[in-house]
């Protein structure tokens, strides 16, 4: 099924505005994570990880499945809408909420296959735990409409944390390139 909603044009007039049923859902899921977690931090988490993608995606011009959007952007047509603008706007959303008792990571898949293409995105986690006790928020995904899950539950990618991707990247092209 996400394979097939992935491959859909974008709806008409943008994605879906989602309902309080689905907020409710993700902000309780993200207040189940530890017991120390705010829930009203957690409802706030929830609003945005929802609604911001769909001022993402009007900015950006969607109007396309992700990977044709993508063409678009790396033709120039489109200024942004690479799933690693998605995950940088809505981590730097969350962020500038100050949340207490809530952290935003942020992770890559695919990031060493060099077969694969790389996919970007953002979790949020209870205050200190590791990205792998997270919850995946891509909006990316289906263009808009968030997709969520547990990190390790994602059953249609892995997910590793970014800046362990970026590191190996570096290392590996200084290698190639004969500087190491």
């Amino acid at each position: 099924m996400a394979l097939f909603l992935s491959a859909c044009a974008a709806p008409e007039g943008g994605p879906p505005k989602a309902t309080d049923a689905q907020i409710n859902e993700l902000a309780a899921s993200i207040t189940a994570l530890r017991d120390d977690i705010d829930p009203s931090e957690a409802a706030r988490a929830a609003r945005i990880a929802y609604d911001y993608p769909l001022e993402l995606a009007e900015q950006y011009g969607i109007t396309d499945t992700p990977l044709a959007h993508n063409r678009k952007v790396n033709r120039g047509d489109r200024p942004r809408g690479l799933c690693w603008h998605w995950a940088e706007d809505l981590q730097a959303k969350l962020n500038s909420e100050g949340f207490r008792t809530l952290e935003v990571h942020r992770a890559i898949a695919n990031g060493l296959n060099p077969i694969l293409i790389s996919h970007s995105t953002a979790l949020i986690s209870a205050k200190g735990d590791s990205m792998y006790e997270a919850i995946v928020l891509d909006p990316w995904r289906f263009g808009g409409k968030l997709f969520w899950s547990k990190t390790l539950e994602d059953k249609r990618y892995d997910w590793y944390p970014r800046l362990e991707i970026l590191t190996e990247r570096r290392r590996r092209r200084l290698a190639y390139e004969g500087e190491l």
